[in-house]
């Protein structure tokens, strides 16, 4: 019989010049939707702020032109524009033409970047209906055009200059993205976070998509000690100056800011040459060991801690710290392509040091501020032992390892945790009709009723103890706050389904706060959803359909040619889940072919956290004040 799946040497594709980064790209980007559009972005800028940290730049401008293109102009040098000996044509086309090109590589250029693999400029042009630079040196203004990817210009001298810089504009190419519309606050939150993290580097981001153009600066000559204040601003601080730590060895920097706050979650952001590393890395621990230690040695040499008394936890020591540990080095080895994680093993040694030495001077000399931290750290130490208390009386009642499971979970028969997705539903009425109209095999239902706990206002004893979060956790099976392992969990869907009420929205913040705060990692694999069950059915003689809102509605039924005020048409409007049948529930919010869900990312780290502590905190003003910022946009209000 013959092979007609042959594989020989005609089948080797070769892909040229950028080919490969248009075929593929995802692979340097990430993905080709909203978060890919902005990061092309991000490349350009983050080769402006390279030439801040060698010294040659101060002002980055950004601007958003009207058609979607982005034009990105600095003071640096300007990129090198003379003939490079190995490629034969200038060096500005090398660098936009050519991938893994450009002078992080040991050339001198930088000593410090965080563009570290020579693909910015290359992959941006690639993946952009046109590129254009101008690159303002020696004298002369240099421009050049490219085309997807491609030289559409020789590059030429089109005026003179008094100054020296690179101005770059580009289009991002609708045939490889989903979407073109550039969202400005995504970029405002950036950039503010690069001047922060850059004393004195003056960021300008203009939008001139609207009929009056929008500009705003972000020049921020505290640096990260601004940074701190900035996160902190909206929580009731135990001292008001953030302590700020800096030292150097070699060619390697630290640089930490960290304040305290009187609640009850730590917050501590991680960068290597301005990239923020989400998975922290060997900055993180030499940062967490060196506080640990300097504190109990602080707690113990002033009887804080009596001699038989247990030793601060490190997390009874970051209760409520809000912190940036920023490091700058030559060479930062990444693990993973994405640079979540540090891994260079100097580094930790250097932040250990540093933050050991210069935090202990600091308790020294202000005893006052040592006092109030090390009092809020003991009262955290109290909890996490009572929490203890707590989890092991839980397990002995109702073990949260092992095979007990809670009385009112359904569960499903499918024992991998890839194909099973748990259903967590608002109600006994709804978690009946879900029972019911399920997949047996893989989807399992755990019904709550009335308001769970308030985890933004508990400290996690309270967690352990509140009956309403205890099924959720167990049914979990991963555990729950420093011992959640997302390896141990038993469903990788894990689905809330609440009602399409204020009611119902309310217990979706309640639990996604939960998730956040003590199971970040399920959000972080991408294993929490939201279901989003239809707002109305209409019906017209057998013929009916769902809608999940009014817009929907209205579009469908002039899609059908019907009309509202028709007679034989019924519009039924859902009040909640457990009005609907099991097979309605199943065909519109369950069955893996039909539903639309939600999937709950963590795209942004420091926005996710000040969200959920202006809705779910304390202090009512900053809710105050979401609330009139965003009630035009406001939906099914009940009333």
């Amino acid at each position: 019989m013959e092979n007609v799946n042959n594989y020989n040497e005609n089948d080797i594709q070769v892909l040229e010049g950028l080919e490969a980064v248009r075929k593929r790209p995802g692979m340097y980007i990430g993905s080709t939707s909203a978060r890919g559009l902005h990061h092309l972005v991000y490349e350009i800028v983050d080769n402006s702020i390279d030439e801040a940290l060698a010294g040659r730049c101060d002002t980055i401008k950004v601007i958003i032109n009207s058609d979607n293109s982005v034009t990105i102009e600095d003071n640096g040098a300007g990129i090198p524009v003379g003939i490079h000996k190995q490629m034969g044509i200038p060096t500005v086309e090398v660098v936009h033409t050519v991938l893994h090109a450009g002078g992080k590589f040991g050339g001198g250029g930088y000593q410090v970047s965080g563009g570290l693999h020579g693909v910015g400029a290359s992959v941006v042009n690639a993946l952009s209906e046109y590129l254009e630079v101008e690159v303002s040196r020696e004298g002369k203004v240099h421009y050049q055009r490219y085309e997807r990817g491609k030289t559409a210009t020789e590059l030429k001298i089109i005026g003179t200059a008094d100054k020296t810089g690179t101005k770059t504009t580009f289009k991002p190419d609708g045939q490889i993205f989903e979407e073109l519309n550039f969202d400005y606050n995504t970029l405002l939150n950036r950039f503010r976070e690069m001047a922060f993290l850059n004393r004195g580097v003056k960021i300008i981001l203009i939008d001139n998509r609207l009929e009056e153009s929008n500009e705003v600066v972000l020049h921020y000559e505290g640096g990260i000690i601004s940074y701190v204040e900035y996160l902190n601003r909206k929580e009731t601080v135990l001292h008001e100056v953030p302590i700020y730590i800096t030292g150097e060895k070699d060619s390697s920097s630290v640089e930490v800011s960290m304040q305290y706050n009187d609640s009850y979650v730590e917050n501590i952001y991680c960068y290597a040459n301005n990239i923020i590393n989400r998975d922290g890395g060997t900055h993180l621990t030499g940062f967490r060991t060196a506080l640990t230690k300097v504190f109990n040695d602080y707690a113990k040499k002033y009887n804080h801690i009596k001699e038989n008394d247990k030793s601060l936890a490190g997390e009874d020591v970051r209760e409520g710290l809000t912190a940036i540990v920023s490091v700058k080095l030559e060479n930062p080895q990444f693990e993973g392509q994405t640079k979540e994680k540090l891994g260079n093993s100097d580094i930790r040694t250097l932040v250990e040091n540093v933050v050991g030495n210069k935090l202990s001077d600091f308790l020294e000399e202000n005893p006052a501020i040592a006092k109030l931290i090390i009092e809020k750290c003991l009262t955290a130490a109290r909890a996490r032992e009572a929490a203890k208390k707590a989890r092991e009386l839980t397990r002995r009642k109702n073990p949260m390892e092992g095979t007990s499971l809670p009385g009112k979970l359904s569960d499903c028969s499918e024992k991998d945790p890839a194909l099973c997705e748990i259903y967590i539903v608002e109600g006994d009425s709804a978690g009946g009709s879900a029972k019911m109209g399920r997949q047996r095999e893989t989807q399992a239902i755990l019904p709550l009723w009335g308001k769970m706990l308030n985890v933004e206002k508990s400290r996690i004893d309270k967690v352990y103890s509140n009956e309403k979060l205890l099924p959720v956790i167990m049914a979990l099976g991963a555990n729950v706050g420093p011992d959640f392992d997302v390896t141990k969990l038993r469903y990788h869907k894990v689905i809330i389904m609440a009602d399409a009420d204020v009611d119902g929205s309310h217990i979706r913040m309640l639990l996604m706060t939960f998730f956040y705060r003590y199971m970040r990692p399920l959000i972080e694999h991408g294993y929490l959803y939201l279901a989003q069950p239809p707002l109305y059915k209409i019906l017209k003689g057998k013929e009916f359909f769902y809608a999940f809102d009014d817009n929907e509605l209205i579009k469908k039924i002039e899609e059908k040619g019907w009309s509202k005020q028709d007679k034989n048409i019924s519009i039924q409007r859902f009040k909640g889940l457990g009005e609907m049948q099991p097979e309605e529930l199943w065909e519109t919010t369950m069955n893996p072919e039909t539903r639309v869900m939600l999937r709950v990312r963590l795209e942004d780290a420091v926005e996710a956290n000040e969200i959920f502590s202006d809705l779910m905190g304390e202090k009512v003003e900053p809710r105050k004040e979401f609330i009139q910022e965003n009630a035009q946009f406001v939906k099914n209000l009940d009333i």
